[in-house]
């Protein structure tokens, strides 16, 4: 058995891959709309100025999606994922740039080759984050995921909705 097998797991991968296919539907209708996502085990969270009832109507109808094979919508193009993977490989060749740097005279010295190679990782990093996603952090299969409810918090003047799942 796999990690990702683990039932903790396996439900967090699950609960992201319906909050990426939510997030997804929501940014359709409505693409000036800013809104990110949070998921655990027991769900996800929705930060952002959306209805609940358009909320409440988005995640079933992503969660119905992706019961019918469209496992594709568990990826999403601004996960944390993309940025995490391309941050840490610029990360390690940033550093790597600098093994043997003696003084501050020799770091500046290297200043042009490190931002090369930062930029390059992140162009060619690009790929790596949505694999990392299809793979490692979400699932786009819910299984026997069920929605249980879907309501509103509100934290001072900031509104987020917190989406409960079970198996």
């Amino acid at each position: 058995m796999s990690i990702l097998d683990l039932p903790v797991i396996s439900r967090i991968r699950r609960n992201h891959g319906l909050e990426h296919a939510s997030l997804t539907l929501l940014s359709n209708r409505k693409p000036t709309l800013r809104l990110t996502g949070i998921s655990f085990s027991g769900g996800f969270f929705v930060f952002g100025e959306v209805e609940t009832s358009e909320l409440r109507s988005v995640v079933i109808q992503a969660l119905s999606l992706m019961q019918n094979g469209e496992k594709q919508l568990a990826v999403h193009p601004n996960c944390g994922t993309n940025f995490v993977a391309s941050g840490v490989v610029a990360g390690l060749l940033a550093w790597l740039g600098m093994v043997g740097a003696k003084d501050r005279r020799d770091k500046v010295e290297r200043l042009p080759l490190i931002i090369t190679l930062v930029t390059l990782a992140f162009i060619y990093t690009r790929p790596l984050g949505p694999i990392i996603q299809e793979h490692l952090t979400t699932s786009g299969e819910p299984g026997s995921l069920k929605i249980v409810d879907i309501f509103p918090v509100q934290v001072g003047n900031f509104c987020l909705h917190r989406v409960v799942t079970t198996d």
